[in-house]
């Protein structure tokens, strides 16, 4: 089951202290406990996917996949106009993810991780 839970009560994951007004998230239940999350910023018409979250024993069966599809039908329902993020270029597994939802690849960022590359993409909607 996925639903949108509040920052407090987010347990099992290391987020940082997102206070922003912006800041949202959706999470992925099994059997009542939280596996699973996406952290995004809605700011105004556009979302920015800040982070998703998996734990390790809960990859592997689609979940990071639904999420996507809930953020994605958030973004329409919200009359979103698109859906963005940065990934490390060597995390072919998420780009992978993006790809299979439509995101596309708008430019490289030089360094953005620690010295390894970002590659920002981006979802029309």
């Amino acid at each position: 089951m996925i639903k949108e839970v509040d920052y407090k009560s987010i347990n099992g994951f290391e987020i940082k202290n997102r206070q922003s007004p912006f800041t949202k998230f959706f999470g992925f239940y099994e059997d009542n406990v939280l596996v699973a999350l996406l952290e995004f910023d809605h700011i105004y018409e556009r979302l920015e996917i800040v982070n998703i979250y998996v734990k390790e024993e809960a990859r592997g069966k689609g979940i990071g996949s639904k999420l996507m599809e809930k953020l994605i039908s958030y973004g329409k329902e919200n009359k979103c106009s698109n859906i963005t993020l940065e990934v490390k270029r060597c995390n072919l597994g998420a780009i992978g993810l993006y790809k299979k939802y439509g995101f596309s690849e708008v430019a490289i960022r030089k360094g953005y991780y620690d010295g390894v590359d970002g590659l920002l993409m981006e979802l029309i909607l």
